[in-house]
């Protein structure tokens, strides 16, 4: 079945074998644990020290050949890879020089791929729009939409706004990261500001007239099953609510986040939602292509 990446994060993609390539003196051991979390909090700090292994532009270009590779294995012909923008100025990295080298390497592959550069919000939006700038910089090499991840208390979306009216000025699109560790307000924030796609967004079970708003505006929820369960965001799988917002008619993609975290696949993710909650394959490989930004150019 073909299907669509719309969310996956490439600095959670990245398996054991690509750090052990990275980083001969790692031991398996010290990865599984790094890899390895129970909550929120716990998935940031493997997060980090991944992203702190990724010490040159090679290493980014290591990271997107074998997502790609893994995504093709999975019929995937069309992905939006998350970069993590925001952390790579963090480090204090080039980041000219980290985007020239995933676009190369993500060139090279048959699965058509676009990029989305993510600023951390609770960095907050002057740091938020030097990514956007960037990516505006990059709209003709690859980049596709801008977006806003991390801790959305300490981030909110109307810190945003201004950012968001920039970058959708220069013909980027909007994602953002709402409603997965917040409540339905976050959602709502993220509408707010102008995001086109939700990344996550199940917060938004907990109010019917944000689905209704989802629905009628025809914005999807980027769901993301195990990413929610291993995070905590739910406390378990049969507790998710992926089958009311599907009832409700949210629009529905289904993606891996950070499949290495996660221990997971889009064919796994895939099967999750038909198995555990009766969403049809097919209707979810067709919306990874109907809200896709680029995928039917």
């Amino acid at each position: 079945m073909k299907r669509a990446e719309l969310h996956v994060h490439l600095e959670g993609s990245i398996a054991p074998e690509t750090l052990l390539a990275i980083d001969p003196s790692l031991t398996r051991e010290e990865i599984e644990a790094r890899l390895t979390c129970a909550s929120f909090p716990e998935f940031l700090q493997g997060y980090i020290w991944v992203s702190k292994k990724l010490e040159k532009p090679e290493h980014y270009a290591l990271a997107t050949r074998h997502l790609l590779h893994s995504l093709a294995s999975q019929g995937v012909t069309y992905a939006e890879i998350t970069l993590s923008a925001g952390v790579v100025l963090w480090k204090e990295q080039d980041l000219a020089a980290v985007y020239d080298a995933i676009w190369r390497e993500s060139e090279l592959s048959p699965v058509r791929t676009l990029w989305i550069l993510d600023a951390i919000r609770q960095f907050g939006p002057e740091k938020g729009m030097r990514v956007a700038e960037f990516a505006v910089s990059r709209r003709d090499q690859g980049t596709i939409a801008y977006g806003i991840g991390g801790d959305e208390v300490r981030g909110p979306a109307h810190w945003f706004r201004d950012v968001f009216a920039y970058v959708r000025d220069a013909g980027l699109h909007l994602v953002c990261h709402a409603g997965e560790t917040a409540g339905p307000e976050s959602v709502w924030g993220a509408l707010a500001i102008g995001a086109e796609r939700i990344g996550h967004g199940i917060a938004a079970a907990q109010d019917p007239a944000l689905m209704a708003q989802l629905r009628a505006d025809n914005i999807p929820l980027e769901v993301c099953l195990s990413s929610n369960v291993c995070t905590g965001a739910v406390a378990s799988l049969g507790a998710h609510p992926l089958r009311k917002l599907y009832d409700a008619g949210v629009p529905i993609t289904i993606h891996t986040d950070d499949p290495a975290f996660f221990r997971t696949t889009l064919t796994r993710e895939y099967e999750l939602a038909e198995k555990m909650f009766g969403l049809p394959a097919d209707e979810l490989a067709a919306n990874s292509f109907r809200y896709a930004f680029r995928a039917n150019d």
